[in-house]
């Protein structure tokens, strides 16, 4: 909350504002400037600020990969924190990031740490991001840390291209068979239609179908577009549902191809976050919880509940992965086991990891293949249907003329 003030310091009467989570913590940061407030309150809202654009401002994930690399290559240099943080502001160009990073500065021109900096900004940088800071901080390995999250994001960012890239040809061409199928509906079907009544010809059931469609479509569109608008909405309310979201997921990781895709895209993920934070130092039950934190899936997060569990028992790990060969492989669960008996298990995860994304990686590049036959297949049976729906009754006014 941003409050404005009047008060009074050793220079006399000063004004301006403030951030705090409430009013008696604004008047505490005054005090500790120097500042004895005589007026306080909540700053108004102007007429744009009422309004929540947090939609657009953000920072983009390559955005953040190239600062956590510069800012690690520039602490290796021996450059102090603040001055590699002000050489970051002035080289991006995202405005929103550059009031982020000056943000950063200051708190830690204020006595803070680089850490508690991100902690205020949860939206842009995740758990595992400021606890992997946090855990460099303190073992004094920050620039290989953050070297380290840099890795860590560059993979999981191409990992989410190749899965974007597999499935963009099919959804571009499902787009196009939409809208020409809408053009078709609203345009060509009305005229074949008019024929049709004109010659009295009795229509079958696929064809009376197709025309019912054709005439709500080109006379009643904006109440077609508002029934859309209402089942997307409803989708989207009952996919925040806990069980809705619960029964996608059972589905997924048990889709031929699909499934086995999340299986592997999942192991190199935790494998990869856990392998990061324990290198970092990060103790083993927080790395858990943080890695839990960042898969999607209900029932792997289920899994890393029962690590936690298991972990705070002093049984290892790899006992509750090895009983869940389901959702992960079983190399998953064996090697996790060598890695503890070594105590390699960092090591050992990090070449799960490795593993994984090379597989993952092989299979979003034959992803497309796949798709393309089946979606031939549903493309030549929409278009089979519109051309028998659409030819019987030619057929009918021709067998009517012989």
């Amino acid at each position: 909350m941003k409050f404005e003030y009047k008060g009074r310091n050793n220079s006399g009467p000063v004004s301006g504002t403030i951030e705090g989570k409430n009013k008696d913590e604004a008047i505490i940061h005054l005090r500790d400037s120097g500042i004895t407030p005589f007026l306080i309150k909540e700053k108004s809202l102007t007429f744009f600020e009422s309004f929540n654009f947090s939609f657009f401002k953000g920072v983009k994930l390559s955005e953040k990969i190239v600062f956590t690399k510069n800012l690690a290559g520039m602490l290796r240099a021996g450059l102090p924190l603040t001055r590699a943080l002000d050489v970051l502001t002035k080289q991006t160009e995202n405005k929103f990031f550059k009031e982020v990073i000056d943000f950063l500065i200051e708190n830690i021109d204020k006595g803070g740490t680089f850490s508690d900096g991100l902690e205020k900004f949860p939206n842009i940088f995740s758990p595992l991001f400021i606890s992997m800071v946090r855990a460099g901080e303190e073992s004094g390995s920050l620039p290989a840390t953050l070297l380290e999250i840099g890795t860590n994001l560059e993979k999981s960012y191409a990992l989410n291209r190749k899965i974007k890239s597999a499935m963009m040809y099919p959804m571009i061409i499902l787009v196009a068979i939409f809208i020409i199928g809408i053009l078709m509906f609203i345009f060509v079907v009305p005229t074949l239609t008019k024929t049709f009544k004109d010659l009295g010809v009795e229509l079958p059931a696929s064809t009376r179908f197709v025309v019912g469609i054709s005439d709500l479509l080109a006379n009643h569109i904006f109440l077609v577009i508002l029934g859309i608008a209402a089942f997307v909405f409803i989708i989207y309310m009952l996919f925040k549902l806990p069980r809705t979201k619960r029964a996608i997921d059972y589905i997924i990781i048990r889709l031929p191809v699909i499934g086995t895709l999340i299986k592997e895209v999942n192991a190199a993920r935790t494998a990869r976050t856990l392998s990061s934070l324990i290198t970092s130092g990060v103790n083993i039950s927080k790395a858990i919880s943080i890695t839990k934190e960042v898969l999607q899936n209900v029932y792997y997060k289920k899994v890393l509940g029962e690590v936690e569990n298991i972990i705070q028992k002093g049984e290892p790990m790899s006992k509750v992965f090895k009983a869940n060969t389901k959702l992960y492989p079983i190399m998953v669960g064996e090697m996790m086991e060598v890695g503890e008996e070594t105590g390699k298990s960092a090591d050992m995860l990090l070449d799960i990891a490795i593993f994984y994304e090379g597989e993952v990686d092989a299979k979003t590049k034959d992803l497309s293949t796949i798709i393309e036959p089946v979606l031939m297949i549903f493309i030549g049976g929409a278009v089979g249907f519109f051309a028998v729906s659409m030819l019987s009754p030619m057929y009918s006014i021709m067998d009517s003329i012989k």
